[in-house]
């Protein structure tokens, strides 16, 4: 879920020419040469060489040696540097959306209802509760450390693009992951996302911090309120 490293892949991809490169590379069915790009798109081939070395340095594309079809064997020379588009994904919005989440939790929301036993509503809270409590279960709340569980908390649903703001005892969440598809399928998706966070905070062993349902306009449907006790933490 993290940013990181689709920021620079992006910033590559502002480039006109690297885009141009990128997108003929992307368009063939086998790995290129710098030669066959740089003839390709009418650019020297110093110039082609590189930005396609840029666009592999950032992960966009795959960085593969081989002598071209026909020449081998001595005197063939050096492999050439042959480029092919990542296997991966880049993606990034903003604000930071992630509907991949969901797209999981819903099939195996599917997956787990297929024989019948259950809704698939009822399903996917179950599948989000439990994911809510994997995420949760990854920090080491019990360790000591000069922040709160709370402020820890507020650290973990930052990472996966809440935007926590914190009033008083109140934790609203600035930013909804799943705003497009809340907006079509309100009740489904806020029961998912309200479940994945209550999730979090039963991994997180807080009692005096609960997850509420609570939607408004421009925010997340979810707030969490902590008691005012002194944290355990």
């Amino acid at each position: 879920m993290e940013n990181d490293g689709r920021l620079p892949a992006l910033a590559a991809l502002n480039e006109p020419m690297r885009r141009r490169l990128y997108d003929y590379v992307a368009a063939q069915e086998s790995a290129v040469s710098r030669d066959d790009a740089s003839a390709a798109l009418g650019m020297a081939r110093s110039v082609a060489a590189f930005h396609l070395d840029k666009l592999a340095g950032v992960g966009l594309l795959e960085v593969e040696y081989r002598r071209p079809p026909g020449r081998g064997g001595p005197g063939a020379g050096r492999p050439a540097k042959m480029y092919s588009r990542a296997a991966g994904e880049i993606a990034l919005s903003v604000p930071e959306r992630h509907y991949d989440l969901a797209a999981l939790l819903l099939a195996r929301a599917v997956e787990k209802a297929a024989d019948g036993s259950v809704a698939v509503i009822d399903a996917l809270r179950a599948v989000a509760g439990e994911y809510g409590r994997t995420l949760g279960a990854r920090v080491d709340w019990a360790e000591e450390r000069s922040s709160s569980s709370m402020e820890r908390l507020c650290d973990l649903l930052a990472e996966h693009g809440y935007e926590p703001r914190m009033a008083g005892s109140t934790m609203t969440l600035a930013n909804c992951p799943f705003h497009t598809l809340a907006d079509e399928h309100r009740e489904l998706v806020c029961g998912m996302n309200y479940e994945m966070i209550k999730g979090v905070v039963q991994a997180a062993g807080l009692p005096d911090t609960s997850a509420n349902l609570d939607p408004a306009p421009g925010r997340c449907c979810v707030t969490l309120v902590a008691k005012e006790t002194p944290d355990r933490a």
